[in-house]
């Protein structure tokens, strides 16, 4: 008895003895980096450029996935259900996680609890264009040349509770004016109404619209956010005319909610790397776009307190979910 007693203490202790088993690092394997709307736009272009310098780092694919469609609410929810491991993550933005919520009665997540935020990629502001046959140059002379008219002037987005929709209610608020919405399927539908003079004016981000405006396809006639592009200085800020106006587009990385702290912390590092180089503040300054990398808290707190603005503007426009 008293042999077996010390053949069991014996074999705890080397048992105690053994190191723990190591936890496998991550990135082990590929990620799946879920843009939900369609390759080639601004969204689609954020994840790729995290996903390249991923990937140049860690040696394992950082597989950009499109998976568009309702505003990017089917993508968003695609990653909510997905397993909390940090091997499928989401490039959001403010139509998907602050827009969302209060447009549609069915998301089919919670912005606020489903995800975990990991970091902001950069912020875009957009511009306000306006067809080349309408006679305005300023945001006061639109929206005088609005209210001399008999019949609202007509908008396009590129669908309901878009961040192309939303700056142009808060717009109309403002002013003080009437507008008429057109949706459309998509930014580069928009454009070419626009463009032909079957709508007056939309906004869009700076990245894909400043070059139409350099062409002259659209004129553009102020930008969204509180300070001048340095991509295009020469264009007012909407709020020089209407103070306290703001409505950049920002794009940053979430994962599903329980993702391992450890993962969240360690992609956040990564973003404010990949994004703090030279080389890319030379990137985004082409596209007009701002690096702006923050800690998990930070960013969660950010994208809070996007839920709260636009939750009023939606209510004050009296939008109602669809």
């Amino acid at each position: 008895m008293a042999r077996a007693t010390s053949l069991l203490l014996a074999t705890g202790l080397t048992a105690l003895a053994q190191p723990a088993p190591q936890q496998e690092s991550w990135p082990s394997r590929s990620v799946s980096v879920v843009v939900p709307f369609a390759a080639g736009g601004t969204t689609d272009m954020f994840g790729r450029l995290f996903g390249q310098g991923m990937q140049e780092k860690y040696k394992v694919p950082f597989v950009v996935e499109n998976k568009a469609g309702a505003g990017g609410t089917l993508g968003a929810a695609w990653v909510a259900r997905a397993k909390p491991d940090g091997y499928t993550l989401l490039v959001g933005t403010a139509s998907t996680q602050a827009i969302a919520p209060f447009v549609y009665k069915d998301p089919r997540y919670d912005a606020d609890k489903d995800f975990v935020a990991i970091s902001l990629f950069a912020k875009v502001p957009n511009l306000l264009t306006v067809t080349p046959k309408l006679p305005v140059k300023t945001v006061g002379e639109l929206i005088a040349y609005a209210k001399s008219r008999p019949e609202p002037l007509v908008y396009g987005s590129s669908g309901v509770g878009s961040a192309t929709h939303l700056p142009a209610e808060l717009f109309q608020m403002m002013a003080g004016i009437k507008l008429v919405h057109v949706p459309y399927k998509s930014s580069n539908d928009v454009a070419a109404a626009l463009a032909g003079g079957h709508v007056d004016l939309a906004f869009d981000n700076i990245t894909f619209a400043w070059p139409l405006a350099k062409s002259g396809t659209v004129r553009a006639i102020a930008v969204t956010s509180t300070e001048r592009s340095p991509t295009a200085p020469d264009l007012p800020t909407i709020a020089e005319t209407l103070p306290g106006f703001d409505a950049p587009s920002w794009h940053g990385l979430f994962a599903p909610a329980g993702t391992p702290p450890a993962v969240v912390e360690q992609i956040a590092a990564e973003i404010k790397r990949i994004y703090g180089t030279p080389e890319m503040a030379a990137k985004l300054m082409e596209i007009g776009a701002v690096a702006a990398p923050i800690t998990p808290a930070e960013f969660a707190t950010f994208a809070a307190a996007e839920r709260i603005r636009y939750r009023d503007i939606v209510a004050k426009a009296g939008l109602q979910p669809h």
